[in-house]
């Protein structure tokens, strides 16, 4: 029975440091990733968006893996997914 209590005292230290990392690091960016997954799931044609690189783009078509998107007038690229950063709120 000494032995078991001695055990959980040694444990509780690593425990606790185990649920501080989760509630403080893990938890959130879980969050994050999932806020952001379903704001791209929510974008369509029109909307402006920033990419990872900080272009400011309008959204023209909605493709599996890409999105098409315009640049400027005469411009229009292809942009994955992956790069989008952010929904700019009009």
């Amino acid at each position: 029975m000494e032995n078991i209590g001695n055990t959980l005292t040694q444990l509780l230290p690593l425990l606790v440091l185990v649920a501080i990392f989760y509630f403080l690091i893990i938890r959130p960016q879980q969050t994050q990733a999932k806020r952001h997954r379903e704001m791209l799931k929510g974008l369509d044609k029109g909307d402006k968006i920033v990419t990872s690189g900080g272009f400011i783009v309008e959204i023209v078509k909605r493709e599996e893996e890409f999105f098409m998107v315009r640049l400027n007038d005469d411009t229009v690229v292809k942009l994955s997914k992956d790069y989008v950063a952010k929904k700019i709120e009009q």
